[in-house]
């Protein structure tokens, strides 16, 4: 299986998520917060898409690249897991580097915050990312799912009700 940001991204935030995702069960599809998103993304800058154009390379999907300047534009919701979104666009400019793109920088854009992060590639990046690949690679081939986390951050998750459900006890 091939390693994507999305994986990088839900690694960091919970690998129970991560587990599901990567075995074919996905709910973002039905939830209301990812939709939300989308919307975000495709109406906070409507005019990108003519100036910048959308990389695919390597397994990883880059919706804005300035490639003039080398400069990845991810748009996100909220900055609550905004370690698993720095994280997410670092393993883009590696994958860049991986495929002779050298010098690209990244921008995290939460628009309904009005609030920007850059993001850069350092040498221990590069280390933390290779260990990270295996780690991902291990899990996402594992036959047991990780446990529910029960974590804040469950409430607003796509697979909250996947996690939380009761099963019915026979009385």
């Amino acid at each position: 299986m091939q390693i994507t940001g999305t994986h990088f991204n839900y690694y960091q935030v919970c690998k129970r998520k991560l587990w599901l995702f990567a075995n074919g069960i996905n709910m973002e599809s039905t939830s209301d917060l990812v939709y939300d998103g989308k919307l975000i993304h495709e109406t906070s800058y409507p005019q990108r898409s003519e100036r910048y154009e959308e990389v695919e390379i390597d397994g990883i999907k880059i919706d804005y690249y300035d490639a003039r300047n080398k400069v990845i534009h991810e748009i996100k919701r909220s900055d609550k897991v905004e370690e698993a979104h720095v994280w997410q666009v670092k393993y883009y400019i590696y994958i860049l580097e991986r495929n002779g793109i050298d010098g690209a920088t990244g921008i995290l854009e939460y628009p309904e915050l009005k609030k920007t992060t850059k993001v850069n590639l350092t040498d221990a990046d590069r280390q933390k990312i290779k260990e990270l690949e295996e780690k991902i690679a291990q899990l996402i081939s594992s036959d047991n799912c990780p446990p529910v986390i029960n974590a804040k951050i469950c409430k607003s998750c796509s697979y909250y009700d996947f996690c939380y459900v009761e099963e019915e006890k026979d009385s």
